[in-house]
């Protein structure tokens, strides 16, 4: 049961929205089911007699009282409203059980406590199956304002109790960090156009991706008009700087032909343009040159930070560790963009649902995650690296993610900890996906029994507590192979093993093998020669502009473009 609190000045407008047909006719049946006096609120869907007129004279009343005690001065914002909807699947509500959600949540939120006689005057009107409207003018009759400290906090408590009696869906406590919730409108919108996603919501996506992979502000908001998408920046009267800015979807136009503008801060609260300027560093950083010669350097450098990452979760530092999630959310765009297959669309969606869990009332710290941030931006530069370090950057993806599941579960943030667990099994599927025939293909070639005899000594004498478990794993046949490409390359196997069994304790993993195939993959190889290889191969075709995330490689391509000609 979602409630959704705001506060507006025309009563007479709201009215005639909730007892009139709806945008699209969908108002079926509307009618109140509840007031602060039923024998006294004029019911324009029962009443043929009743009219807007009066039922807005009633309701403000009081307001009108308050009006001439200042002179004439209206109070501001003195329309209190808030939509009650039921999760999709709850059962079908009577307009009795409405009637006492509505009274429940006025008495919450304190704009009609129980028993207050002199309290605000309120309707609540049904003209859905799956909702209802509360209405209220916040002037008591005494003059006051009421007290509606936190009104939202408050009103999502209530439902989460009513829920638990009512039988129905039970939803996630938020914090007030989630995104404003799509309005109907904005979804008929969608519907009416054939679009599967909103407008606002299209937009936020391919601003987060684009945040994700720039270096500097400037490159943020070019590249957003690379993609067609409109922006308008508000500039400082005195100073000159922006300091706020909004997007319009292409072809997204109101009724009169003109673009349909979403703020930064409306899309997100952490795409505002302060928030942005938080997580974006200055033009000296961005200049220094990005460019390695060795293709793998980005995707060990990823999985070095993301392991990092794994370590501060751990730590009693909340905003170090929350500044880490917000890292891993942009690393989680990039990675998608950079990492070929039709795993892709399972990494996507990993991205999209983990951006709910970047967010909380901690405040991050977005410092302590620069090795991170900056490893991850690297991946749009990069050249795509096949095989084994995609493979063991996605296996740390599902770690961190799980882990970030726990962090927020454990302080509470029920959103956060589902938006993280979605993210969770979004990437599982993706790693599997990608996994499954790289590690076929690393059985089929493994080594001679002689080879394998040894690798299994080096690892009883590096590993010895877990050897027996490591042995037993099905995917130990794969190790070998793995091994023993590390040896060519210039590893020691048995150093080699003890060094990536330290690196996190074993004993929670089910498949202790597999997890040390991925850690010996992403060690730091000697692959010269194989640089060499894959600079004769041509870039893997990246799909149609308008089917992609926009960090592919083309994107630093138009960056550094631009940057040259600057």
């Amino acid at each position: 049961m979602v409630p959704d609190v705001s506060t507006g000045s025309d009563s007479r407008g709201l009215i005639a929205y909730l007892f009139g047909p709806g945008r699209r006719d969908e108002h079926a049946n509307p009618h109140i089911v509840a007031a602060w006096d039923m024998t006294g609120a004029p019911d324009p869907g029962r009443d043929p007699a009743a009219t807007y007129s009066q039922l807005a004279r009633r309701l403000d009343h009081h307001v009108d009282l308050r009006t001439r005690e200042l002179g004439g001065k209206k109070p501001s914002q003195h329309v209190w409203h808030c939509p009650v909807r039921t999760a999709p699947g709850d059962r079908y509500l009577t307009d009795t059980e409405w009637a006492e959600v509505a009274r429940r949540v006025v008495h919450a939120t304190g704009i009609a406590p129980d028993g207050d006689e002199r309290a605000c005057r309120w309707i609540a009107v049904r003209h859905a199956d799956d909702h209802i409207h509360i209405m209220a003018t916040t002037v008591r009759a005494d003059g006051r304002r009421p007290r509606t400290h936190q009104d939202g906090r408050r009103a999502q408590a209530e439902c989460r109790r009513i829920e638990a009696e009512f039988g129905l869906r039970r939803l996630k406590s938020g914090d007030l960090t989630a995104p404003r919730t799509l309005t109907g409108a904005e979804r008929a919108k969608a519907e009416r156009q054939g679009q599967s996603v909103t407008a606002r919501h299209w937009l936020r996506e391919r601003a987060y991706a684009v945040a994700a992979a720039v270096h500097t502000e400037a490159d943020y908001f070019t590249v957003l008009q690379s993609l067609g998408i409109k922006v308008k920046t508000r500039l400082g009267p005195e100073s000159g700087d922006v300091i706020g800015y909004s997007l319009a979807a292409p072809g997204d136009t109101n009724s009169t032909g003109e673009p349909v503008w979403f703020g930064g801060s409306k899309l997100a609260p952490d795409l505002s343009i302060n928030r942005l300027r938080e997580r974006l560093p200055d033009q000296e950083i961005a200049d220094r040159p990005r460019f390695t010669a060795d293709p793998a350097e980005p995707w060990e450098h990823t999985i070095t930070a993301i392991q990092t990452a794994h370590s501060v979760l751990d730590s009693d530092d909340d905003a170090a560790a929350h500044g880490q999630l917000a890292a891993f959310g942009d690393a989680l765009y990039n990675i998608a963009s950079a990492t070929p297959g039709p795993h892709r669309a399972e990494l996507r969606a990993a991205a999209s649902a983990f951006n709910r869990a970047r967010r909380s009332a901690t405040r991050a710290d977005h410092q302590a995650a620069h090795a991170l941030r900056q490893a991850a931006k690297e991946l749009a530069y990069a050249s795509n690296e096949p095989g084994g370090l995609a493979i063991a950057l996605l296996f740390a993806t599902v770690h961190l993610a799980r882990a970030a599941a726990k962090w927020h579960e454990q302080r509470g943030h029920e959103q956060q900890a589902a938006a993280a667990d979605e993210a969770f099994h979004h990437l599982q599927a993706g790693y599997q996906q990608a996994a499954t025939p790289v590690l076929a293909d690393l059985t089929r070639r493994a080594p001679r029994a002689e080879f394998a005899h040894r690798f299994e000594q080096d690892l009883r004498a590096a590993l010895p507590d877990h050897a027996d478990r490591i042995l037993a794993d099905p995917t130990w046949t794969a190790v070998t192979t793995t091994l023993a490409q590390a040896e060519t390359a210039g590893h020691n196997p048995r150093r080699l093993l003890a060094a990536v069994g330290s690196e996190r304790e074993l004993d929670s993993a089910e498949r202790p093998a597999e997890v040390l195939n991925w850690r010996i993959s992403a060690q730091p190889h000697k692959r010269a020669q194989a640089a060499r290889r894959r600079s004769t191969l041509s870039r893997v075709p990246s799909e149609p502009a308008a089917m992609r995330f926009p960090v592919a490689p083309p994107l630093a391509d138009r960056i550094e473009e631009r940057r040259r000609s600057r």
